[in-house]
């Protein structure tokens, strides 16, 4: 019996040890503070506040194409070898920078083993895409959604959007099922509406194959098949304008009558703090969330700023 009860407890304190190992691994994914992107004309903030412990379901990755990257090498190298083609994409990636936000489904510890694969896939396809094409291409979401639906089952999968903001102030995205960006005009004091053609979104990334996937054609799938991702491109953030970016809890995060914090006070809040820098937004748009209401699921939150 004690025997029994000991070797119990020594795999109690195994399980423990490999949770906070994991623990450790998933941290080290979460960005900091200096890998967000430093773009001329645009100001960016974001974090995840998981619900539980130190990580989540829900990610972001920045991708800052200047820092992250040896532009000027990879266009000599395509130069050298003839590529002339792919060089103009490259010369782009200077004057914008990704963000992507993704958003498990459950906000468990261990959802973060889905975000974990999610950042290792996606940064190793932006390598790829940039030797090949000299830009991110959609290819790389058909890829990631294919890898995913191949390895998950229906009953876990994640929505996505990944977007890049360039100088000018034009973000242009693919959604997978994610809350779509909201646009706070400095001009007009208001939140403005975006034109529904601007805000295509598809399946959760791993609940359906793509009609174009060569390797799926020959398999089922009970949803059926999806069609390609296709750009959205917004070009409405002027000088001052907000873009925010969240996962589906902050735009559902409601108080105990059900009354949702998006619809009631985000664009009072954005006009009382629009003039403040990302960071400070973001800090002010999470202390009147929290008090607004406790929390029921992770918060992400990303703030882009045009600034010039």
């Amino acid at each position: 019996m004690f025997e029994h009860l000991n070797h119990l407890e020594e795999h109690i304190h195994e399980i423990i040890a490999e949770m906070k190992n994991f623990e450790q691994i998933a941290c080290r994914l979460v960005p900091s503070p200096g890998e967000i992107p430093d773009l001329r004309g645009i100001d960016i903030y974001g974090e995840v506040r998981p619900l539980k412990g130190a990580v989540g379901g829900d990610h972001i990755i920045y991708v800052d194409f200047n820092r992250r990257y040896d532009l000027a090498a990879r266009i000599q190298d395509a130069r050298r070898s003839g590529r002339e083609e792919i060089i103009p994409h490259l010369e782009k990636n200077r004057q914008r920078a990704g963000i992507l936000l993704a958003d498990v489904s459950g906000h468990r510890f261990t959802d973060a083993m889905l975000a974990a694969m999610l950042h290792q896939a996606f940064l190793l396809g932006v390598l790829y895409e940039l030797d090949c094409y000299g830009n991110v291409t959609p290819r790389l979401i058909e890829n990631i959604n294919s890898r995913f639906y191949q390895s998950s089952s229906v009953g876990k999968f994640l929505t996505l959007i990944y977007g890049e903001i360039n100088s000018n102030g034009a973000f242009q995205f693919i959604s997978a099922a994610h809350p779509h960006p909201v646009v706070f005009s400095h001009e007009y004091d208001r939140i403005i509406d975006i034109a529904e053609d601007q805000l295509l979104t598809y399946p959760p990334i791993g609940t359906m194959p793509s009609r174009e996937d060569v390797d799926a054609r020959g398999g089922q799938s009970l949803l059926g098949a999806k069609e390609n991702y296709r750009t959205n491109k917004i070009s409405l953030m002027g000088h001052n304008d907000i873009m925010i970016l969240f996962s589906d809890g902050f735009a559902e995060h409601e108080d105990e009558n059900h009354q949702t914090y998006f619809h009631t006070r985000l664009e009072d809040k954005l006009r009382q703090i629009k003039m403040l820098s990302a960071q400070d937004i973001f800090n002010a748009l999470l202390t009147d969330l929290l008090a607004f209401a406790p929390p029921q699921d992770d918060i992400s939150l990303i703030v882009v700023k045009k600034t010039g």
